[in-house]
C-alpha cells in the first residue's frame, strides 16, 4: 500500500510513519503536493557471501601486471 503525506506530518508524526513502513508500507513525503522522498522497507539480502568460495575458478596471468605496449600508452597520453 502507497500512503503520501506532507513534510510537516512525516516530521511530526516519524516513528509511526517508521512502524508504517516496518510493517511493509510505501511512504511518499511529498512537499507542496510533489514527491521528493520516499520511505520503504529494508529487504532481506539474499545469500551471503562466503569467502573463498571462487577459489580455483579465477585464472590470473602470470603478465597480468606487465607494462602496457606503446602503442596502448599513447592512447592515454594524448
Amino acid at each position: 500500500m502507497l500512503a503520501k503525506v506532507n513534510i510537516h506530518e512525516a516530521k511530526t508524526h516519524f516513528s509511526q510513519l517508521l512502524t508504517r513502513v516496518g510493517n511493509g508500507e510505501e511512504i511518499v513525503i511529498a512537499r507542496a503536493g510533489k514527491p521528493i522522498a520516499r520511505l520503504i522497507p529494508i529487504t532481506k539480502r539474499g545469500n551471503q557471501r562466503i569467502p573463498g568460495s571462487a577459489k580455483g575458478k579465477i585464472v590470473i596471468a602470470e603478465d597480468f601486471d606487465a607494462p602496457l605496449p606503446d602503442s596502448i600508452l599513447e592512447t592515454f597520453e594524448q
